[in-house]
């Protein structure tokens, strides 16, 4: 019998490692193991070079400066894992940001326990896996068929929690769906949309989903 995969989980939000971590146990016992975690870009490099795994499930948003940054510090180390994004974010500029900086797949965290356990085992096999919602975005976007968002001014003014805060407000959820999707308080959330608005010179939910929309960023 084939060893299991061995996985690292890289996410700044601890709960979310441990569900992570107890949904892959539960799923994908004898086919996946989750070997180590980490929090940030520092920890995250740290625990490839130690824990040496298969594949790292990598959030795309990090303290220290991102998923890309992660791979990118650990791309000159011998037997280099394969890394999979698993985010909440499905915009443009991170979607296709994480693929040029050399993820093999990009899976949204509505995914289930079952299809993470067979994308973690199709990646570590070399195979290219994504949403089905990104697939074909993502296709014709390196096919140049579909402009990718800049990243302007006005979005880097926004700190990489805004952002989340920002693109789940614009497509429509409420703030108590944003606090348990990012796993934060709901007065987190009042605090960082206030922020979002100062920033962009905003001053309704309205106007920001166009805004948001014309950048191509839902």
């Amino acid at each position: 019998m084939d060893a299991p995969v061995k996985v690292l989980v890289v996410d700044d939000h601890a709960m979310f490692r441990t569900g992570v971590r107890a949904e892959l146990g539960q799923t994908g016992v004898g086919r996946v193991e989750v070997v180590a975690e980490a929090e940030d870009v520092d920890t995250a490099v740290a625990a490839v070079a130690a824990a040496r795994p298969d594949v790292v499930l990598l959030d795309v948003h990090l303290p220290g400066g991102g998923g890309v940054e992660v791979m990118r510090r650990t791309a000159h180390l011998p037997d280099a894992p394969r890394f999979l994004a698993l985010s909440v974010s499905d915009a443009a500029e991170d979607v296709i940001g994480t693929i040029r900086g050399g993820a093999r797949g990009y899976v949204t965290k509505t995914i289930t326990g079952p299809e993470l356990v067979d994308a973690i085992g199709r990646v570590a096999e070399g195979d290219a896996v994504f949403s089905p919602r990104l697939a074909g975005f993502v296709l014709d976007a390196f096919a140049g068929s579909v402009p990718v968002a800049a990243v302007d001014e006005d979005l880097d003014r926004l700190s990489e929690r805004e952002r989340e805060v920002m693109r789940l407000i614009a497509r429509g959820y409420a703030y108590k769906e944003v606090a348990k999707e990012l796993f934060i308080s709901v007065k987190t959330v009042e605090t960082h949309m206030s922020a979002v608005l100062r920033k962009l010179q905003l001053s309704s939910r309205h106007e920001l989903t166009k805004w948001a929309s014309d950048r191509r960023l839902l």
